[in-house]
């Protein structure tokens, strides 16, 4: 077997796998507030900024129309945000809040500091996290090219 096909030297699997247990690790958080990972994503950009395009929030969370446009359709009937046409250009889509999505950002405000206490077997530093997000990023930045 060659050495560079074995799962122990992936990176890529040790990313799939930490992907995949930080979003479980988010499903209690979300939970209560009838909310899946996607659709925090969403409001969490809409709460730095709402009233957003559609395109602007493909490029802000790295998705494809074809993936938000389902998941926008499903916090539609939830009420958690309006979609209008563009006055400008009908083509456009509009993203709103909602009262109830803006209600939201209170009752989600704490899951960050939640999460951080997810770490609780080996203490990750904050200088650790501030680092990882750095390499992280400059990971994504290089393969978007």
């Amino acid at each position: 077997m060659y050495d560079q096909l074995k799962l122990d030297n992936q990176l890529c699997f040790r990313l799939y796998t930490a992907s995949r247990l930080v979003t479980q690790a988010y499903r209690p958080l979300l939970e209560p507030l009838g909310l899946t990972y996607p659709q925090y994503l969403v409001l969490m950009v809409l709460w730095e900024q709402d009233n957003r395009l559609v395109g602007d929030l493909c490029r802000r969370l790295m998705l494809d129309t074809n993936t938000l446009t389902p998941l926008l359709q499903r916090m539609e009937k939830e009420g958690l945000v309006v979609r209008t046409r563009g006055i400008a250009d009908g083509r456009q889509t509009l993203v709103s809040l909602t009262k109830k999505g803006i209600h939201l950002e209170e009752q989600a405000k704490e899951i960050p500091t939640c999460m951080v206490q997810c770490w609780k077997g080996e203490p990750i530093g904050a200088e650790e996290l501030v680092s990882l997000v750095g390499t992280l990023d400059r990971m994504i930045d290089s393969l978007k090219k």
